[in-house]
């Protein structure tokens, strides 16, 4: 009964910040897949299983994030999960997740250009696993001194960036007093050969001292000074129009006046 059954193909690992999602294919049709996480010291551990998805979140699975592990995806028939035939399979790569999951993006907490002085202060992205409190974990709490951080910075409108590199959570880098600076931040693994650079921060830039051409551009600096031109100029010529309506009638009476007494 197993022998018609189609096996995996294209099967991919997915982790950002421990969260690892297996995908492969094709589509079940007449059969379902099991998935199988097998690690090189601990129990095979059975996820999704009997599922007709293409996808299984094995985050749970893989709680040793240190040992390597390979999954195998059998495909499988509801009625023969019991017999004693093997059912067809496919085995992924291998996958260690520490050194393999992405960095995600840090989270900018507060930032500050007091002078000559640029303050960042950013918060570590949460992993799916939990302290026994409830408490989510860091990728800091799971990394530890492996992980570093670096922001990178730059003068608003200006392609030259800099770098400085902490192991903390908050920078303080020296800048030009009175110019603008934007900036991101990105999680670094050293010791990694791949996989070194998570993913940036969202960028970020400081307004000090900030002029409205700076804020807003040079389109609405165009459209207010149209705007006040036409003001100034209805200003000037109405009255003109007024005074020379008022003239035009005060005439036109003398002479409709001068008429009636001729006749």
């Amino acid at each position: 009964g197993y022998t018609d059954l189609p096996t995996a193909v294209n099967i991919t690992w997915s982790s950002i910040n421990f969260k690892t999602i297996l995908q492969w294919q094709p589509k079940p049709s007449g059969y379902f897949y099991t998935v199988e996480i097998h690690g090189q010291t601990s129990d095979v551990k059975r996820k999704c299983i009997l599922t007709s998805e293409t996808e299984c979140d094995v985050t749970d699975a893989l709680r040793n994030v240190k040992e390597t592990y390979t999954a195998h995806i059998l495909s499988v028939k509801p009625a023969e999960m019991d017999n004693f035939e093997e059912p067809p399979f496919e085995v992924s790569e291998k996958f260690t997740p520490y050194s393999q999951t992405v960095i995600g993006k840090p989270e900018i907490k507060d930032y500050s250009q007091k002078g000559s002085k640029l303050n960042v202060v950013f918060k570590d992205p949460l992993t799916p696993y939990i302290f026994p409190n409830g408490s989510f974990m860091s990728i800091q709490d799971i990394f530890q001194h492996d992980l570093e951080y670096k922001l990178y910075y730059w003068k608003d409108q200006s392609s030259g960036k800099k770098d400085e590199t902490t192991k903390s959570h908050n920078f303080e880098v020296s800048v030009d007093s009175g110019k603008n600076y934007c900036f991101y931040v990105q999680g670094i693994i050293p010791s990694r050969r791949e996989n070194r650079n998570g993913q940036e921060s969202r960028v970020l830039c400081t307004s000090v001292g900030r002029s409205i051409l700076d804020e807003y551009g040079t389109e609405v600096f165009i459209i207010l000074a149209v705007i006040a031109v036409a003001v100034i100029t209805l200003a000037i010529v109405l009255p003109v129009v007024l005074c020379k309506r008022k003239k035009a009638k005060k005439a036109r009476a003398v002479r409709e006046k001068e008429l009636l007494n001729g006749v």
